[in-house]
């Protein structure tokens, strides 16, 4: 029992860990009870626990295991910290608890496991649970299957993540214990339950027996979905609506609940492990695969089939497969083995999903194609694989293929073309299958409507009626208007019968097309489709749309191919008709004489027959003119050799007849065009060939035309018809536009013809570079980089003519499309949104692959970095030299890839140097090398080093701009970047997305992958990923959608949830509009506006139609322009606009256009076109309507609250809707339409148009003020800032014209806009901010600055930092001009929130805040200190040195800046912070003062404050009649004496000539200058004092005052260190000149002993930390003699160490080395160059240890062995401190003996000082050494003691006296008791203790002592004797505020006064102080405070009261000593200082 009592006492916690198990039993119990009574989940009691949590279910005992178990469970259930133990606990639990016997034990276990995961532990508990799958133990293993299983039962699989858990469980049902598999198979079943058929894939590879029994368990689960039946913390909203449906029967929630579950069923394709296949496939696949034998065909196929039926593949490049099974399926001969690889086929894009993606395009048009063949078997195969394709990419990207087809004259393939899409159209929705793509398709539906093939025809009505289901009939009823009724129903009838996907009982309904379209989605059993579906097409659903512009615009090109296609059906397609055909031809139309005569041998017959030959072609029906026959015999002999040129000219101009009027084909145009182009040349002949080429350009398309006429020229050698050539294609394409020229086929006849000797061939070909140029910009530059520079030259310059010009619109061309509503804007819009990619396209690329050899890449990847370097050097020399680039670069990409993640940065930048090139080279053909490549880059964004990740964010950039966003966004590579913990990585990423995001319209559903890690930027640690993030929220938001981003909160913890739920909300204030719909936008793209309803504003919506381009940031979006909308795509990208003119122009030039254009558009022709007409019309005439009492009349139901007050966070729609129902009376409709369109350009448009009618129409809008003010308002929330500052710029001028017309705004205008406004001023941007400064000022001038005010001040209060600051200076800005009675509603209130501000965090906040307290002081003085309440000592410390700064400021300001202000007048407010640096503040308060006192014409010699009383007396009447007495006095006081600081002032400038007559203030002045923010001055001060300093004569002069210039001097080194040297915008030279005054003067001070030796402990501390800082700045060694600087500075420190006081300096090193080692952010070099300064004192301690004071000396050490015991000093990395600390005490004690345990006395409880003991030892030892005898010490030692034990009690009293004398509260205290104990003992030496504290405190000390006496011995006639010297002192205390009003606020005593007056006077030299020789020696004890805070504190306040009291003390002829003064005079004082205080107050 001994045992049991000895444990028993101990605490619960250390029973728990006692090693008997019954303590530890009994610890459990305790422990359980203990838990169970904790009501606080946060107590610190769980803390003792938490470490010892392990340890209770792990226990050895299975007794106490258990209780141990129930203890752990009670506090993991109970405590709030519990949740980081998770992992080693749970993973106790699975090794030692789910092995034990006792099932209570695993019982426990379970229960601990689901309580961490009820505290969001889940993801924990289950890795750890799947890691003890892993266990040999098979028990273990048990308990964790039935742990996940209960988990899931219970918590339901959005808790429980089921991809790992599936994972596994194939090898559960492995296992050769029955218990696992028995296990294995109920937990396969509670899978089952939640995800239903998902399952099956996995599981389908098991054993067929334990399938076959998991079927039959399946089956007879019920077919309701399971719910989660317990819940996380944070669902317990979840938890009360279970509990209620519980208890109300579960059933009327049941729906909803039904509905969640529903939402998302799992895919069973994110529970499947990817497979590799590519390295499986056979090694001679390639081969066999293109034998000549089938069966080895065959052979290869199986393989690759058997391959592909994986059902997930790992991603890699699988485009040579896919190529080669697109040849089988396109060229093989045998079916089956087109059916073979169809499969093939479907099973890639079934595995890869989106990863095929990029295949799809290649592999669509040859399945379509093959649709011909008409056995079943192929025909569903290749359904199957076009369904499976389908579903990895988007519509638009296989829209052209799918059109190309729809024309096909195979009826099989149209029908299948259309069934195809009808099952396509399943799986979009109406945001994915827009107008845009659905238009091209509805056309070619209508024409199969009316197809001869049935079964076309009822293809094309299912596909049509599914389009309906899906958009919806209103979408698509336009494009069927000319369908009759009875087609109309059988489509509606189809479109009932279509059951959509994504709707429950997928797949099932839509007939054939949905049975088929269900098989490929998942390869599993047919139960799977339905779940499987819905989880296919969300994530396909955005692509859809993005795929737009990055695919080079195939939205648009979709039309234009349709109508390529329509034309090329119209073209004749002729065959070439034999010479005898053709005679038999032409003799037919042509007059017989005519035929004879063609070929006659007399020259006038020819001509007459041409006569003849020109009439019967004009005469001629274009359908019976045989064109070929006609010009075949114009080429009959003589042909184009006809040697008369009238002959000729004829010919010429029939060819171009027949081009003209007939079916003109190609093989025509091919018989004259040789012919043509040889006489293109010819003077007389020439235009007429050139007008024949042109027809036959508009008859034959000019791209062909011209292709065919470029390269005939450069057959021929002669240059004069290459020349013409060239002339006329660079005007037919300005004719006819760019669209269709393949500028590849004639780029090379383009460089001979620049290379050509003749010159006329260059310019010409300069030329039509130049009009080539205009459609294509900057990269058509790229084909001529290796021309001559001469040439290139002449190219730059030709495009620099160009430059700037939009293309002319096309007038030709349009013949064969005018039928089509298509054509050229389709082509147009291919063009700009295209443009640069479709230029990209046309390079010549070369193929580097071969270039890229095995040994390059092997260099890349050596391990010699020289040798990877070279490998890098070789490859980019190859790109530079290929140019451009084929998308094939072989083995590079991985070994690039490997080098971005090299040790060395030099390779990672240049590795990225070479993405960028190879980005430039390849074009768009880089998206495939996105994922591999691309997402690499990203990763580098992760770098440390600021310039590497610079470098990767421009590669990146660089790839974006060829590749576009889409390609980044989709799949998971993305947010996995982003989940990496890395700041830099995130904050680069988010920063990256921010920009890009708001750029896109559309974005891939895999962005929403990345909003959970998003979310966790929100918390990041940083700072400034947390910035980066909540940056980019809005921008996420603007495509994801706020409820979807708030759903994804709920897996946040609470606490987490509620700080990201509120950031979404304020990003969803801020949230960026998206560009522009691409619906509308290609909806007006025809000029027949395609939208159902025509209107007004269809005109105008077209201007924005190239918006769509801009989804992708192309890198030049307006190069080539076929249409007027060139100038609005321009104004889109901000560029400047044209001239109004030609706008306009433009605009008439589409109206007129779009008529015949319109000709088939759905909607009629004409409602646009008047649209347009009523706009222009309606724009004149005034745009403010007047409305009489209209203003008066909304503020009464505003007031009456019958409508709603302005008032918002964000503005709600309702209250947009009520300002638009108020304008629709006072502004015209065109106007309101752009006031309230959603496009910001049409905002800046509307308020452009209002500046200009604004003066005009003054009257009307003074009428419509308050409306016009609160749509400005909401211009205050958009986002975009050339909106902003066009607001900006009306406000400007609408304020000017107010102000103008004297109107004044009422309170009702004011409190709806001025709130706004003030939101901005908080704007990041400075533009914005100053603009809102301006309109603030003049805001002054119509709305009185007193009702401003409270809006400012409101203002403050806001979270953002620069709002805070920028109103906190406009207050300035208003007292500055208005005086104090701009403040509302009291100046104290006002001024004491404003001093609120003065502690902030943000140091722009702080100055601005002390800068408006420092404009209060200017205009009330002193009485701000009454107004401001209490500060902390600090703040008013920094608010007393900012008043100190601004006045010394004022003399210079004011002497200065007199001219220029008093031009300048009319804004006073100007100087007044207007510009950004903190440290001119107080310079513009001043300057504004300044400037304020000339516009008030005052008398320069009246303070401030005596003007400001004038005022508040004028205004304040009540006070009246006591007041002219009270002023006159001040002023008769005042006013003489005023000039006399003036005149000190100046006597400062340049010299100290008078320095012996001048006082002690005008040395106090210069050195406050030394510390000036502004370098100048503070130079000027330092070359001032530096005279003194070096005349020996006058340096005595500086004694006193050697503290303060030194503090003064490190203020400016730390000035000069944290800001000076940070600031880029210095000159480092005058930074330099900086230092080196400092370090001169320094020099000079520290020669002279005896003012150095005046330096105290704690400044020269600061000093030293000043000096050894600047020694370390490593800055100051790149500044030009920085070296030479560094040298002085030591040399400096040397003499510091050598002159000043030894006690003082050898103290504040001590000090300085026990901070520097406490600090752990100095450097290490800090301390060590300290302890250096230490060891050089210690050296000369022989020579200096008598005038050190010893006691002061072991004081320091025993404070620094308390801080760093000997143990810890070991402990440091570095021994030195320890030895350094030896050294000197064994060094003193080596010099003193055994003396030095005397000088102990200032160390209170000596006996536990570890120095004590040291030096004991130090003694002792060398006692031994020295051999004294014992007796002698002994005898020693007794007297020793007692005379110590007397000293130490005096030097304990006067310490514990004189601590008191330096505390605040304890002062009075301390000096009645240092009175009563000089009393006591007479010969007490004070000396010591005054030795080396300040001048002040030492006079004060005597003058207190003074006081006490005179009081004592009753001569003071004052009988409140205890209230003055309480009062006085705290005035003079060093760190008080100076302001003498007591804290009670009663009187002060005439006695405080007159002490006060007597130091002013004392210092002002009117009385003599103590002559400086008298003074004791400078070594004494230090004063309580270590540093020289406080002592700058006094030295400020002294400051500052020598400048406040000067008037009165100048005035004061009392005698100057205290006693002589009678009483009579003192009560005269007191009254008048009474009246003073009163009206101050």
């Amino acid at each position: 029992m001994g045992d049991d009592s000895e444990w028993m006492k101990l605490p619960i916690d250390q029973k728990c860990e006692h090693k008997i198990w019954k303590a530890r039993l009994n610890g459990y119990e305790e422990a359980l009870k203990l838990f169970q009574k904790i009501e606080d989940e946060k107590s610190p009691e769980w803390g003792k626990y938490l470490g010892l949590i392990k340890k209770f279910v792990t226990d050895s005992n299975a007794v106490a295991q258990l209780k141990g178990l129930e203890a752990a469970l009670a506090l993991i259930h109970n405590s709030h910290a519990t949740n980081k133990t998770t992992g080693e606990v749970v993973s106790g639990v699975v090794s030692k608890v789910f092995n034990q016997p006792k099932a209570r034990a695993k019982e426990l276990g379970t229960d601990i496991c689901l309580t961490y995961i009820e505290i969001e532990k889940a993801e924990i508990v289950q890795d750890e649970l799947i890691k003890g799958l892993d266990n040999k133990n098979p028990k273990i293993v048990v308990a964790c299957v039935e742990t996940l299983r209960k988990a899931l039962c219970e918590f339901g699989s959005k808790i429980i993540t089921l991809k790992p858990v599936v994972k596994v469980l194939p090898k559960l049902f492995e296992s050769r214990e029955k218990a696992v598999r028995d296990e294995a198979k109920l937990l396969a079943v509670e899978i089952y339950r939640w995800i239903r058929d998902a399952l099956r894939t996995p599981l389908q590879n098991i054993n067929s027996v334990q399938l076959k029994e998991l079927e039959e368990e399946w089956v007879k689960l019920p077919p309701a979905a399971p719910k989660q039946t317990r819940f996380l913390r944070s669902q317990q909203d979840l938890k009360a609506k279970f509990e209620q449906q519980q208890a109300a029967g579960g059933d009327e929630a049941d729906g909803d609940d039904d509905d969640e579950v529903e939402a998302a069923p799992v895919d069973p394709y994110e529970l499947l492990e990817a497979v590799e296949i590519l390295s499986k496939l056979p090694k001679d696949f390639y081969e066999k695969i293109e034998a000549k034998k089938w069966q080895e065909r065959k052979e290869v196929l199986e393989a690759v089939e058997a391959l592909t039926k994986n059902p997930k593949l790992e991603s890699g490049d699988y485009g040579d497969l896919a190529r080669a099974l697109k040849k089988v399926i396109g060229k093989d001969a045998n079916v089956m083995l087109v059916a073979m690889a169809a499969k093939c086929l479907a099973g890639l894009a079934t595995g890869l999903r989106k990863k095929f993606g990029t295949y799809a395009g290649h592999v669509v048009p040859t399945i379509l194609e093959k649709f011909k063949e008409k056995k079943p078997q192929v025909v569903q195969a290749l359904q199957e694989a076009i369904d499976a394709v389908f579903l990895t990419t988007t519509l638009q990207n296989i829209s052209e293929d799918v059109l190309a087809v729809m024309d096909n004259k195979n009826p099989s393939i149209k029908q299948q073309a259309s069934l195809f899409l009808a099952r396509s159209f399943r799986h979009c929705t109406p945001s994915t299958l827009p107008k845009s793509v659905l238009k091209p398709f509805c056309a070619a539906f209508l024409k199969q409507v009316n197809d001869s093939a049935p079964e076309v025809r009822d293809a094309a009505f299912e596909a049509l009626g599914t389009a309906m289901k899906v958009v919806g009939e209103k979408a698509v009823n336009p494009f069927l208007a000319d369908v009759d009724k009875l087609k109309l129903d059988k489509i509606k009838e189809c479109a009932d019968k279509v059951e959509l996907v994504g709707k429950k009982g997928g797949g099932g309904g839509g007939g054939g097309g949905g049975e088929k379209k269900a098989k490929p989605a998942a390869k599993a059993p047919p139960a799977v489709e339905a779940p499987a579906k819905p989880s296919a097409p969300p994530k396909k659903a955005a692509p859809a749309k993005a795929a737009g512009p990055p695919k080079k615009g195939k939205p648009a090109s979709a039309p234009s191919a349709k109508s390529k296609k329509a034309s090329d059906t119209k073209e004749t397609v002729e065959t070439e008709l034999s010479p005898e055909v053709c005679e038999e031809k032409a003799a037919a139309v042509l007059p017989a004489s005519c035929m004879q005569l063609l070929d006659s041998g007399n020259w006038k017959e020819r001509l007459a027959s041409m006569e003849e030959f020109q009439r019967a072609v004009e005469q001629m029906d274009k359908s019976e003119m045989p064109c070929q026959a006609l010009v075949k015999m114009l080429a009959k002999k003589p042909g184009w050799k006809e040697t008369n040129f009238q002959v000729m000219q004829m010919k010429l101009h029939i060819v171009g007849l027949i081009a003209q009027k007939g079916s003109f084909s190609k093989t025509s145009a091919l018989v004259v065009l040789d012919g043509l182009v040889d006489k293109i040349g010819d003077v007389k002949c020439g235009s007429n060939a050139k007008e024949a080429l042109t027809a036959i350009g508009e008859a034959c398309s000019l791209p062909w035309t011209a292709e065919q006429v470029v390269s005939m020229a450069f057959t021929q050698k002669n240059p004069k018809n290459q020349a013409e050539t060239l002339n006329w294609l660079a005007n037919a394409m300005k004719e006819f536009g760019f669209a269709g020229i393949n500028v590849k086929a004639f780029i090379n006849n383009v460089k001979t013809a620049l290379g050509a000797t003749n010159p006329a061939v260059r310019t010409s070909a300069i030329t039509l570079l130049g009009v080539m140029y205009l459609y294509m910009g900057a990269p058509l530059r790229m084909f001529f980089e290796d021309e001559k520079p001469a040439l290139l030259s002449q190219i730059d310059a030709e495009f620099e003519k160009m430059q700037g010009q939009s293309p002319p619109a096309p007038i030709r061309g349009t013949k064969k499309a005018g039928a089509e509503e298509e054509g050229d804007a389709a082509a147009e819009e291919e063009e700009v949104d295209g443009g640069a990619g479709d230029i990209m396209d046309l390079l010549p690329r070369t193929d580097i692959s071969d270039k890229i050899t095995s040994d390059m890449v092997s260099k890349i990847s050596d391990k010699n970095w020289k040798i990877r370097k070279e490998g890098l050097d070789e490859v980019a020399a190859v790109i530079s030299e290929a140019k451009f680039i084929q998308a094939n670069i072989g083995e590079l990409p991985m070994a690039l890839k490997g080098r971005l993640n090299d040790s060395n940065k030099l390779l990672v930048q240049q590795a990225l140097n070479i993405l960028q090139q190879i980005a430039t080279a390849m074009g768009p053909s880089l998206k495939q090398h996105v994922k591999n490549l691309g997402i690499p880059v990203i990763t580098v964004l992760g770098d440390s080093k600021s310039n590497v990740r610079a470098a990767a964010l421009s590669t990146l950039n660089a790839w974006v701009e060829q590749t576009g966003m889409k390609e980044w966004l989709e799949g998971e590579d993305l947010s996995e970047e982003l989940k990496k913990e890395n700041p830099f990585l995130r904050q680069e990423i988010l920063g990256w997305l921010a920009e890009k995001l708001p750029t896109l319209r559309t974005v891939p559903a895999d962005l929403m992958l990345c909003v959970p890690h998003l979310y966790a930027c929100l918390e990041d640690r940083s700072g400034d990923v947390r910035k980066k993030a909540q940056d980019a929220l809005p921008t996420f938001m603007m495509h994801l959608g706020y409820e979807k981003m708030s759903k994804a909160t709920s897996k946040l913890k609470p606490a987490s949830k509620d700080q990201v739920v509120g950031m979404l909300e304020k990003a969803r204030a801020v949230m960026p509009a998206k560009p522009e719909a691409p619906a509308k936008a290609a909806a007006s793209k025809p000029p027949a506006s395609s939208t159902p309803a025509a209107k007004p504003a269809s005109a105008p919506a077209r201007n924005q139609s190239p918006i769509e381009d801009f989804s992708e940031p192309e890198p030049k979006p307006d190069t080539k322009k076929a249409k007027p909308a060139g100038p609005a795509a321009k104004k889109r990208g901000s560029m400047e606009l044209k001239v109004k003119g030609e706008k306009d122009n433009a605009k008439q030039n589409r109206l007129s256009r779009g008529m015949p254009s319109s000709e088939q558009g759905v909607v009629g022709k004409k409602p646009p076109v008047k649209a347009g007409a009523k706009d222009e019309e309606d724009k004149s005439g005034p745009i403010f309507i007047l409305v009489p009492n209209g203003k008066e009349q909304r503020i009464k139901e505003e007031k009456a609250l019958k409508i709603l007050k302005w008032n918002f966070i964000t503005p709600r729609d309702e209250y947009v809707e009520q300002l638009k129902t108020q304008m629709s009376t006072c502004l015209p409709k065109w106007l309101q339409d752009e006031l309230f369109h959603f496009d910001f350009q049409r905002h800046v448009k509307a308020i452009g148009a209002m500046i200009e009618h604004m003066e005009a129409e003054c009257e009307a809008v003074i009428g419509c003020l308050d409306l016009i003010l609160k749509w400005f308002t909401l211009r205050f929330f958009d986002t975009n800032t050339s909106v902003l500052m066009k607001a900006l710029e009306f406000l400007k001028l609408l304020f000017t014209m107010l102000s103008r017309k004297n109107y004044q705004l009422n309170d009702y205008e004011a409190s709806s806009f001025i709130p706004y406004l003030i939101l901005k001023v908080g704007e990041s941007k400075d533009v914005v901010r100053k603009d809102v400064r301006a309109i603030l000022t003049m805001l002054c001038k119509v709305y009185a600055a007193s009702k401003v005010f409270p809006f400012l001040m409101e203002g403050t209060k806001s979270k953002n930092s620069k709002q805070r600051c920028e109103c906190l200076e406009e207050l300035g800005c208003l007292i500055e001009n208005f005086g104090m009675n701009v403040c509302q509603p009291t100046p104290a209130k006002a001024l004491k929130e404003i001093a609120v501000h003065i502690g902030d965090r943000d140091t722009t906040v702080r100055n601005a805040a002390l800068n408006t307290v420092v404009a209060a002081y200017n205009a009330c003085g002193d009485q701000v200190f009454k107004l401001i309440g209490n500060l902390s000592e600090k703040e008013m410390s920094m608010l007393e040195e900012r008043i100190k700064r601004s006045a010394k400021k004022t003399p210079a300001a004011s002497a200065k800046p007199e001219r220029p202000q008093r031009e300048q007048p009319t804004n006073p407010n100007s100087t007044f912070l207007r510009k950004p640096a903190q440290e001119e503040v107080p310079n513009k308060l001043s300057q504004a003062r300044a400037q304020n006192a000339h516009l008030e014409q005052s008398a320069p010699s009246i303070p401030k404050e005596f003007q400001l009383d004038l005022e508040v007396f004028e205004n304040n009447h009540t006070c009246a009649s006591d007041i002219p007495d009270l002023v006159q006095h001040k002023l008769d006081e005042v006013l003489e004496p005023v000039m006399i600081p003036e005149r000190k002032m100046r006597s400062v400038s340049p010299h100290f000539d008078d320095i012996h007559n001048s006082s002690a203030s005008t040395i106090n002045f210069v050195i406050s200058q030394v510390a000036s923010g502004d370098i100048n001055t503070s130079i000027q001060a330092l070359a001032q004092i530096d005279e003194v300093l070096r005349q020996a004569d006058k340096a005595e002069a500086m004694s006193g005052h050697i503290d303060q210039f030194l503090i003064a001097t490190f203020m400016q080194l730390r000035l000069i260190y944290n800001t000076h040297m940070a600031d880029d915008r210095l000159d480092k030279k005058d930074i330099f000149k900086l230092y080196s005054c400092i370090i001169g003067n320094m020099l000079s001070l520290f020669s002279m002993e005896s003012l150095a030796r005046e330096a105290s402990m704690g400044v020269l501390k600061d000093l030293m930390h000043g000096l050894i800082t600047l020694m370390l700045d490593t800055r100051v060694e790149d500044i030009e003699d920085g070296q030479q600087l560094i040298r002085s500075v030591n040399l400096l420190v040397v003499r510091v160490l050598e002159k000043s006081d030894q006690t003082n300096i050898l103290s504040a090193l001590l000090v300085l080395l026990q901070d520097s080692l406490i600090s752990t952010a100095g450097s290490p070099m800090f301390s060590e160059l300290v302890m250096k300064c230490l060891w050089r004192m210690i050296r000369f301690l022989p020579q200096t240890i008598n005038s050190i004071n010893l006691d002061r000396i072991l004081l320091d050490v025993h404070n620094f062995m308390k801080v760093f015991p000997k143990e810890k000093l070991k402990q440091l990395k570095s021994d030195v401190p320890h030895r350094t600390l030896k050294t000197l005490l064994h060094t003193l004690c080596r010099l003193t003996g055994a003396k030095i345990l005397d000088h102990m006395s200032m160390i209170e409880n000596r006996n536990e000082s570890e120095l004590e003991a040291h030096l004991r030892r130090v003694v002792k030892h060398s006692a031994n050494l020295s051999g004294l005898k014992s007796d002698k010490s002994t005898e020693k030692g007794a007297l020793r003691s007692d005379d110590k034990v007397i000293k130490a009690k005096v030097s304990d009293i006067l310490s514990e006296i004189f601590k008191k004398i330096g505390s605040k509260e304890n002062t009075k205290e301390g000096l009645t008791e240092l009175y009563e104990y000089k009393q006591k003992y007479s010969d007490a030496d004070l000396e010591p203790f005054l030795r080396n504290t300040s001048q002040f405190f030492q006079s004060y000390v005597e003058r207190g002592l003074r006081m006490i006496e005179s009081e004592r011995e009753g001569k003071g006639r004052i009988q409140t004797s205890t209230v003055i010297p309480q009062h006085s002192t705290d005035s003079y205390l060093p760190s008080s505020s100076t302001v003498p009003i007591s804290s009670n606020g009663e009187d002060l005593n005439a006695a405080a006064y007159y002490e006060r007056l007597k130091i002013l006077r004392q210092r002002r030299g009117l009385e003599n102080s103590t002559p400086e020789e008298d003074r004791p020696p400078l070594s004494s004890l230090r004063p309580s405070v270590a540093s020289s805070t406080d002592m700058l504190h006094s030295k400020l306040s002294q400051l500052k009261e020598s400048r406040e009291h000067f008037q009165q003390e100048q005035s004061h002829t009392h005698s100057p000593t205290r006693s002589s003064s009678p009483a009579s005079n003192l009560d005269d004082l007191k009254k008048r200082l009474e009246r003073i205080k009163s009206n101050r107050q």
